[in-house]
């Protein structure tokens, strides 16, 4: 009898992975996919060093929205003209390991290399740490032709302030460095005036975000619909994306003098 109950001890730590799932927000990816916006940094910037006239779509809020998720890349992958895609965040719903390696797995099935901002519902649980296994740091930047741009980590609220968020010291430090760029577009997942955003800053953000050279607008998802809005009045336009679920986002064309956007519903 003895030798039976060590026996089926055995079989089932031996097949643990098979019979049992890992908690939700345990934070072990099972797939490969590592530091993806530095890796897809690397393409865009080659791609885009001799180009002079640049497209990239702007979408976000893909949470739990995995079929209009698929049927974006099906829209995306039959255009030949788009360079990147910034995701605008809230990749997930709830943070859990599962929900970013679904869409992970979707976007990944894209022609064109995109990156991914953190949104707030990135941070619940233990998504944050998820994030920055899958895609990297928290805020970056990357060049295109002559442009920076800017990702900023904005969700203030998740942190309960005990975070640098936003991280003024990287914003300066980004707006100091000006080798390899004459304008500058700054996105995020919540914009200056919403819930999330840390509205004792916002004022002071948009002064620093300001000193960059030329700073043409702003790009941000997380209010689920899509608007053009001069927050501050002073001329500098922040361009807000619908969650995927309504089935559009944002197509920008920068040229060397100017710049347009399309909405596109798919």
């Amino acid at each position: 009898m003895y030798r039976k109950v060590i026996a089926f001890i055995l079989l089932v730590t031996t097949n643990a992975c098979d019979l049992i799932d890992y908690h939700p927000y345990d934070g072990r990816l099972s797939i490969s996919d590592r530091d993806i916006n530095d890796f897809n940094i690397n393409i865009i910037e080659e791609k885009t060093k001799n180009k002079d006239t640049i497209r990239f779509a702007m979408m976000g809020d893909t949470q739990r929205s995995y079929d209009e998720t698929e049927a974006f890349v099906e829209d995306i992958n039959n255009r030949d003209s788009i360079d990147f895609i910034i995701h605008g965040g809230d990749i997930a719903d709830f943070g859990m390991t599962k929900e970013y390696e679904w869409t992970v797995k979707i976007l990944n099935k894209l022609k064109v290399p995109y990156v991914a901002i953190i949104g707030n519902h990135d941070v619940i649980g233990n998504g944050v740490e998820v994030y920055r296994k899958l895609y990297g740091k928290e805020n970056f930047s990357f060049i295109v032709h002559d442009i920076k741009f800017v990702c900023l980590n904005t969700n203030a609220i998740e942190y309960d302030y005990s975070h640098p968020v936003p991280n003024f010291n990287y914003i300066k430090s980004e707006c100091q460095d000006t080798t390899g760029y004459k304008r500058t577009v700054i996105a995020m997942h919540a914009p200056p005036g919403c819930e999330q955003f840390d509205n004792n800053v916002k004022d002071i953000f948009q002064y620093y975000i300001k000193q960059f050279p030329h700073l043409m607008f702003c790009l941000h998802a997380h209010n689920h619909n899509t608007s053009v809005t001069d927050i501050f009045g002073d001329g500098i336009i922040y361009y807000g994306c619908s969650n995927i679920a309504k089935r559009n986002y944002l197509l920008f064309t920068i040229t060397p003098n100017s710049y347009t956007y399309d909405i596109i519903n798919f």
